[in-house]
């Protein structure tokens, strides 16, 4: 297949190294072909380090690239050095100050998001499913880097490909975990069925915190199979596993 392929850009982002990248590249094959970098499929590992370090090359050459073991949790961590990928703790979250360090969040739907705050010089990165996101995980990101110097205010947040509000059918289950202040994100579907803005959901909780600088990427994951993995896409298809596209944020000297 080849190296990294292109991968996207936040415009609030652009004096940060940084990216969102799809499943185009990267040597995996079969179900999972692509740019797979997720190692909780039944890919081969070492072709997902390589996708990694394919991925981690592209955005700053010669950084580690460190990770977490991605639970569906609020919990968000401090990076001060890099662990290896053996030793990925459970969480959903990733801030640090330390330059060249990537942080690396893997996605198949839920939203990933990158912040940065580049006057106190911290960046994080984030796993937004609906669950994390309802749960907290924003507010943990935003409490990491204000540990460590940031400000609200100062923080620029990308939200990257993420499954749309239009492929994303939820039941009365689900509805009814949000409180009716959250209606706004929930469209009107099937009989018993809304569609839910996991987006526009994500987004508000940005604002919330305080963060004002806020950019949506509004790439569907579900609907481009070509250039995204999609978890609910392989389920409703019958596939036998998914893959994982990466995003990753770094502070350069």
């Amino acid at each position: 297949m080849g190296d990294a392929a292109p991968h996207l850009k936040s415009p609030v982002l652009e004096a940060v190294p940084h990216g969102f990248f799809g499943r185009k590249g990267g040597y995996s094959a079969g179900a999972v072909a692509g740019l797979n970098c997720g190692f909780g499929t039944q890919d081969d590992p070492a072709l997902v380090v390589r996708n990694r370090a394919a991925a981690a090359s592209s955005i700053l050459p010669g950084a580690p690239l460190v990770s977490v073991h991605q639970i569906h949790s609020a919990t968000a961590v401090v990076v001060e050095d890099p662990w290896d990928d053996g030793q990925r703790p459970q969480a959903d979250a990733l801030v640090t100050a330390r330059a060249n360090v990537l942080l690396g969040i893997v996605t198949a739907d839920c939203a990933p998001v990158l912040l940065a705050d580049p006057k106190a010089r911290v960046v994080g990165a984030a796993h937004a499913g609906w669950r994390g996101a309802h749960g907290g995980v924003i507010e943990s990101t935003i409490a990491a880097m204000e540990g460590l110097g940031a400000r609200p205010a100062d923080i620029a947040a990308a939200i990257g490909p993420a499954i749309a509000q239009v492929s994303y059918e939820v039941d009365t289950g689900f509805r009814e975990q949000f409180s009716e202040s959250d209606a706004r994100f929930f469209g009107p579907g099937r009989p018993e069925r809304w569609q839910f803005d996991l987006e526009g959901y994500v987004a508000a909780r940005l604002a919330a915190c305080g963060v004002s600088q806020i950019d949506r990427s509004g790439t569907d994951t579900y609907t481009d199979s070509a250039g995204y993995f999609s978890f609910r896409r392989a389920t409703h298809n019958g596939e036998p596993d998914y893959g994982r596209q990466i995003s990753l944020i770094a502070l350069s000297d």
